[in-house]
């Protein structure tokens, strides 16, 4: 997608402000939107690529923690550019049970201003740039972690939940 394709590019979500709203479809072909998880804490990631080095440990450590997510009283959920089969191949291969929403049209990766023009190999595209928003229960983002390094990334996020 060229940038003279993309629409003004949504101001970036910060803490204490109202998390954009936001819906998408899921691997199993729900459709997930901020208001499905009023009520209880949203962990909301965005990565790259499916079954890239980074984005499986990322995805395999929010895995791995789930069931302290879960008792914590949050919810996680990925999001990437990648279709909905490419996300199933994902979950299957790597034993992920939260949902992954497929943004191939990018309007949540682009409301919540995740897109970052990259550089690989000598060629520019637009792609996500690592990035997760804790969200509480009222709909507010309580933190956004931008430029995300995986290692510890899952445990700073999990310790940013049990303190709300």
């Amino acid at each position: 997608m060229s940038t003279q394709s993309r629409a003004t590019p949504s101001p970036e979500p910060h803490q204490g402000q109202p998390a954009p709203d936001f819906t998408g479809q899921t691997t199993d072909g729900e459709t997930l939107g901020l208001a499905d998880f009023r009520g209880t804490q949203l962990v909301l990631y965005f990565y790259p690529r499916d079954n890239t080095p980074g984005c499986t440990t990322e995805a395999r450590d929010f895995q791995a923690a789930l069931p302290a997510f879960t008792a914590a009283g949050a919810r996680v959920v990925g999001v990437s550019n990648d279709d909905a089969t490419s996300h199933r191949k994902f979950c299957d291969k790597q034993g992920i049970d939260f949902p992954l929403i497929a943004d191939t049209n990018r309007s949540v990766s682009q409301a919540f201003n995740v897109l970052r023009m990259k550089n690989m190999f000598g060629k520019r595209f637009e792609g996500i740039e690592r990035s997760t928003f804790l969200i509480d229960a009222d709909g507010v983002i309580q933190q956004a972690w931008r430029k995300v390094k995986v290692p510890g990334h899952v445990e700073a996020v999990l310790e940013a939940v049990k303190a709300l």
